[in-house]
């Protein structure tokens, strides 16, 4: 027998402090604080910056806000107050500044057209919106042509200009035949990306049908098609033999004349195309020839980045999504036939609209206390920054003594009640903008509780245990705890006051037991809250199961006397290896034993004895050892043939919890080997849809098993059995079971930062697989920054296993974090290791060489070593290099 002591569960006197030490302090979401304390306006919802409407319904402009007092709303377009209550057809949503415009009584929604702006206010500031650009959803008709039939030569290039109507916003293009039916499209006949219709070369059964260019309009849904084109194919040969469509030249066959490769789309040698970081870059070429040519697409002095590139159009179009600044560069397409190639060479320049570093976050302080908002932002070109405070120019503001302005950063020294405000950070660039509200909000509030009063803690005797009193005040109360009403404050010795205030007793005693208070106090006055603290005793197994060695067919039975604390509920469970104990009708379980009837050696394994209440439990264990039966006959299945189980069946779910399911099956016939194991697998639909991987193992014994599970994954599962023949074949799948999804316990590993060349540093790692992403839309937060500097974190989002930092000093350290993160939150903050990036050519070679001569076969070299910030890498050896010996 074995006892085994399990770990006590510490139960926490009150919830999580809230309490925000050093700094700004943090509003409580506890909801009566939150409409208690005054606080500025804060925008919460908008509408986006580009705001495409549908004719055809009424304009919703979103603006909603709050604060304390509730804020009142007012509006700009074009930068002028806009007068709600002198249009009738305009209105605002009650407690809302959301602005309806009603189109039901009549009206054009394109007289409403503009910039609006929306401004929330209360007594303690203003919070802008964003400057909302509202334009009209357009779908024009595409103005009546006739179209003349185009003629060709077969073999030759043709492009069929579509040309739509400029709709709001741009419409998709495709075409077909006049019948409606799709045109079929290749390698040789494909749409390019402004619409256009490309024939490498022209063969005579493209005359078979006719080309409409179609255009859908996303608002309207309504599709427009431009009047068809027919094509008349000249040809040497006009027999149009539908057996050539299979010749391997049907080229020659029909006596086309081969033709190197031209490009139809861009023209000449070279173009530039300019494109936003985070943005995709399409980049297209489309080439004529006979036969028709293949595309294939480089990067000058570099690889193609492979875990953002895409191929379309048949080879035709290069997509790079997410650019990033290393993505610039020159790229060039090369056309090829039989008859020769043809290159492209695109200068690719990346740009970036403003986006954040630091953006700046709502300020609270006490009185007297010091404070900083910072708006850091970067783009290409260089954004500039403008501070407003309510809305205003800070330059405009009535001067402050109290705060100063950094550039991008303001600092307030000794703030007062006065300085409460909204500030606005406006960042801009040519390619955009970003505006972000800040408030700086000073209260002045007295302590409070933020905890039910007089709860009850039960504690087991012996175990360390950790009371928290959730608080508030401002300024920042101080925290003492006191027992019983009396005596000085509770802190060294058996009590460890942390520094948010939460009291550690570090080993329970009985004289512990008591009330316990603890007092918030700060300049404006104090408050209190009490905990009754009792103490229990330890659940114990004073009668433990012995291990045993029985014949098959026997009864037996396993003790398990408990001692408990009589006011705690007492439940006795048992396991078997390790896993509950299914209680089948050969079993009989009572307060202090379990009993076996007719003993079965799939009965051997080890029993455990667990004794819990809702504050600690005890373990006892005992191994079951079952002997054959030797009075019994010749075993007869002995000469029976063996052979693989058969497959479990009947599988079902059951005790569905949160992180764990029990899967019960029924067992296949032995076929006269008995059952050893069996492996349940899973598979799941998301990340490898129809892949069994391995689950579990358990003993042939069992027939019901709990399966711990982890977030967000589909699972279903199924059973194999296994004996010393073999494995059964899997089971049929249980139904499916969906876990409900959490933030990654864990980030990628094996991250590393390597340098591909001298100005640059690859951050990879090992991406992690669907049991461990824990919700939808895995991503990975990467960081760098230079080891040793004070310089801010670096960081971007990827979605891929790689990100590559450009323009980088040679070989200089970085610390890197890569952090998971899905859609329910941030993974555990990532261990920092040590990149290095790139190296390059030592840029200084060895000095003071020195020759001696040994004897006729040997010489002794000396050299001063190079100085280490001339090696711009790891030095990895010394060559030594001899000239070749002159012919004799």
């Amino acid at each position: 027998m074995d006892r085994q002591q399990a770990p006590p569960w510490v139960h926490i006197a009150l919830i999580l402090s809230l309490l925000s030490l050093g700094g700004a302090i943090e509003i409580p979401m506890d909801p009566s604080i939150q409409n208690e304390l005054t606080q500025p306006p804060t925008i919460t919802k908008q509408s986006v910056k580009d705001h495409i409407v549908d004719p055809r319904d009424n304009i919703l402009i979103e603006c909603e806000a709050k604060g304390n007092p509730a804020p009142s709303f007012h509006w700009t377009r074009n930068s002028r107050f806009f007068n709600i209550a002198k249009d009738p057809r305009v209105s605002m949503r009650r407690r809302s500044g959301t602005l309806v415009i009603d189109f039901r009584s009549g009206g054009r929604p394109e007289e409403y057209e503009g910039e609006y702006q929306c401004f929330a206010r209360n007594k303690f500031g203003t919070a802008l919106s964003n400057r909302i650009r509202l334009q009209v959803s357009k779908s024009p008709l595409w103005p009546k042509e006739n179209l003349d039939p185009v003629v060709v030569q077969e073999g030759a290039p043709l492009t069929l200009q579509c040309n739509p109507p400029p709709g709001l916003p741009s419409p998709v293009i495709f075409w077909m035949s006049s019948s409606m039916e799709p045109i079929s499209q290749d390698k040789r006949v494909s749409q390019g990306h402004n619409g256009d219709l490309y024939f490498s070369n022209v063969m005579l059964q493209d005359m078979q049908t006719d080309y409409s260019c179609n255009a859908r309009f996303h608002f309207t849904h309504t599709i427009q098609q431009k009047n068809p084109f027919t094509l008349k194919v000249l040809t040497n040969n006009p027999y149009n033999d539908s057996s050539l469509r299979n010749h391997p030249d049907i080229y020659s066959a029909r006596g086309v004349a081969e033709r190197t490769p031209s490009f139809m789309y861009p023209q000449g040698t070279s173009s530039s195309q300019m494109v936003l970081r985070g943005m995709d870059l399409l980049l297209e070429c489309i080439a004529s020839g006979v036969p028709t040519p293949d595309i294939a697409w480089y990067k000058k002095g570099g690889d193609l980045p492979s875990d953002k590139t895409k191929f379309e159009n048949f080879n035709k179009a290069l997509r790079i999504t997410n650019v990033s600044e290393e993505d610039s560069g020159e790229y060039f397409c090369l056309a090829s036939n039989k008859m020769g190639s043809i290159r492209h060479t695109i200068s690719v320049r990346v740009k970036a609209a403003p986006y954040w570093l630091d953006e700046p976050k709502n300020l609270i302080l006490a009185p007297g206390e010091d404070g900083r908002l910072v708006c850091r932002a970067n783009g290409n070109p260089k954004p500039t920054v403008q501070w407003m405070v309510n809305g205003e120019p800070l330059q405009s503001a009535p001067p402050n003594p109290n705060r100063e302005v950094a550039g991008d950063t303001i600092i307030f020294r000794d703030t007062q009640i006065s300085s409460r405000a909204v500030y606005q950070c406006n960042t801009s660039n040519e390619h955009g903008y970003l505006l972000a509200n800040a408030f700086v909000s000073v209260l002045d509030v007295p302590p409070r509780m933020l905890s039910p009063r007089n709860q009850l803690i039960r504690v087991i005797l012996y175990n360390r245990t950790r009371l928290d009193c959730p608080f508030f005040g401002s300024p920042i109360p101080t925290l003492r705890w006191f027992k019983n009403g009396q005596g000085s404050n509770l802190d060294g010795g058996n009590y460890h006051v942390y520094e948010n205030g939460s009291l550690e007793i570090k080993m329970i005693r009985k004289e512990d037991q008591g009330i316990y208070t603890c007092v918030a106090t700060n300049i404006l006055g104090k408050a209190e809250n009490q905990v009754r603290l009792e103490v229990k005793d330890p659940t114990r197994i004073y009668r433990m199961p012995e291990d045993q060695v029985v014949k098959r067919g026997t009864t037996v039975q396993l003790e398990c006397r408990v001692k408990h604390d009589p006011s705690l509920k007492l439940t006795v469970s048992w396991l078997k290896d390790d896993e509950p104990l299914y209680i089948g009708n050969r079993m009989k379980k009572e307060d202090d034993s379990l009993t076996i009837f007719g003993v079965a050696e799939r009965d051997q394994g080890s029993y455990t004895c667990m004794a819990s209440t809702e504050l600690d439990q005890d373990l006892a264990k005992a191994s079951l050892t079952v002997l054959a039966d030797q009075a019994t006959p010749t075993n007869r299945l002995a000469a029976l043939p063996k052979g693989r189980p058969d497959r479990p069946r009947d599988l079902e779910l059951t005790d569905l919890a949160e992180r764990s399911v029990r899967l019960t099956w029924i067992p296949g016939d032995d076929n006269n080997s008995p059952i050893t194991d069996y492996v349940i697998q899973f598979e799941e639909d998301q990340f490898q849809p129809g892949v069994w991987h391995d689950h579990s193992k358990f003993p042939g014994s069992v027939n019901s098993a709990v399966l711990h599970l982890s977030p967000y994954v589909n699972y279903q599962f199924r059973v194999i059995a296994v004996n010393e023949v073999g494995s059964s074949h899997p089971s049929l799948p249980s139904e499916r079971y969906r876990t409900s999804g959490a933030p990654p316990e864990s980030n990628p590993s094996d991250v590393k930062g390597e340098g591909t060349r001298k100005n640059n540093m690859e951050i990879t790692w090992t991406p992690m697989n669907a049991t461990s992403a824990f919700g939808p839309n895995l991503r990975y937060i990467v960081k760098w920054r230079r080891r040793e500097t004070r310089e801010t974190w670096n960081n971007v989002t990827v979605w891929g296993s790689r990100y590559v930092v450009g323009q980088t000093p040679v070989y200089v350290p970085y610390e890197i974090r890569v952090q998971a993160e899905n859609d329910f939150g941030k993974g555990p903050e990532p261990d920092t290791i040590i990149g290095y990036s790139g190296e390059d050519y030592p840029r200084a070679a060895p000095t003071e060489v020195k020759i001696r001569v040994m004897n006729s076969t040997a010489i002794s070299l000396q050299w001063n070593r190079v100085y280490s910030d001339t090696v711009q890498g790891q030095l990895r050896e010394y060559r030594v290099r001899r000239p070749a010996p002159s012919p004799i």
